[in-house]
């Protein structure tokens, strides 16, 4: 007894070798490791894609401490803080013309989007209401039609049920003719009438066409705007002393800031000349008169590369002599205008529309 409660305990597989059970057990476990393996390769390429990220922004990181290091090195003795601050000043003017025409721009992209979209919505409202007349028009033709059909094919019926005698056989024949044509031009208007309903409906579904966006014509305009307006600041900025606006050019080219504005009361004297230029570019009084004045002489004198472009050619654009001579007590000696569409004036070509 004994011996075969020791035997209970045996477990013996009955099951034949290479059962369907263990191959599918097999062939899920290879299916698991696979996407598990690629699943582990994926993890570690977004893991070295990531460490790459953070070597990147620690570098631009140091390099920012590095010129936060310098400047605050410069900015401790006058010899060196004073044309750092004359730098930064003179960016900060070119960054001012830029968000002034930046600026400028978007108020006229608004405007002329909310009249172009009204205007959208007005040609389709017409092109429906025109459509809407016809398919009602048709519908009204076709309603008539087919009452029309079918008060003759009732006219027909009845007066074919009033021969009952065995001698209007031969009647009765071709009534029966005309009614069966009667019939079918009653099934035709009906079909009619059922397409023209059909096309009312359809265009009382319609709605609106999506609006594309300004044309070729309004974003010429706006860009000839937004070069007037650069214009405008650069004439502004001339009547001073100097070449604020190449300085200022320069200034925005280099990272760090160069020894060339001379001594600390040199600097102080250019500092109040760029406070003065801020102010002039600032000045509204007499801004929207000019603007419009020079984009009449723009759009005489603007040519294009191809029908799509909306930003004219450069050399089209040249200044005119008038703009030497803006200011009577400068005379000759006035600086040119720049051509502020060939010299990037206020990076003007980033804010341009396309």
């Amino acid at each position: 007894m004994k011996s075969l409660r020791q035997l209970g305990f045996l477990k013996l597989n009955l099951r034949p070798d290479g059962s369907p059970d263990d191959d599918h057990r097999v062939l899920a476990l290879f299916r698991n490791r696979a996407e598990l393996k690629k699943a582990y390769g994926d993890l570690q390429e977004e893991t070295f894609r990531l460490k790459d990220l953070i070597k990147q922004q620690e570098a631009a990181t140091q390099r920012v401490q590095d010129m936060l290091a310098t400047l605050e090195g410069r900015l401790v003795a006058a010899e060196t803080g004073y044309p750092a601050l004359v730098f930064y000043q003179l960016r900060g003017l070119w960054q001012s013309g830029r968000e002034l025409i930046t600026q400028f721009i978007s108020d006229l992209v608004r405007q002329q989007e909310d009249h172009e979209r009204r205007a959208h919505i007005a040609q389709h409202n017409r092109k429906g209401f025109a459509r809407r007349q016809g398919a009602e028009s048709q519908l009204r033709a076709a309603e008539g039609l087919n009452a029309e059909t079918a008060a003759q094919l009732t006219a027909l019926e009845a007066e074919h049920a009033k021969l009952t005698r065995f001698w209007h056989y031969f009647k009765r024949r071709a009534l029966e003719r005309r009614i069966a044509a009667a019939r079918m031009a009653v099934e035709s208007a009906g079909a009619s009438l059922g397409q023209a309903r059909q096309a009312l409906e359809e265009i009382e579904r319609e709605g609106a066409p999506e609006f594309q966006g300004l044309s070729v014509a309004a974003r010429r305009s706006i860009n000839l705007a937004a070069i007037a307006h650069a214009e405008v600041l650069c004439l502004r900025v001339t009547q001073l002393k100097g070449p604020l606006l190449k300085m200022a050019r320069e200034a925005t080219a280099h990272r760090e800031t160069p020894d060339e504005y001379g001594s600390p009361k040199e600097c102080v004297l250019l500092m109040g000349q760029i406070a003065r230029a801020q102010r002039l570019i600032n000045e509204r009084t007499g801004w929207a008169g000019e603007i419009k004045a020079r984009v009449a002489r723009l759009q005489t004198a603007a040519r294009y590369r191809g029908d799509a472009d909306t930003a004219p050619l450069a050399d089209s654009l040249a200044f005119s002599a008038g703009d030497v001579l803006a200011l009577a007590a400068l005379g000759a000696q006035a600086e040119k205008l720049p051509n502020v569409l060939a010299e990037d004036t206020w990076d003007l070509f980033r804010v341009l529309l396309r």
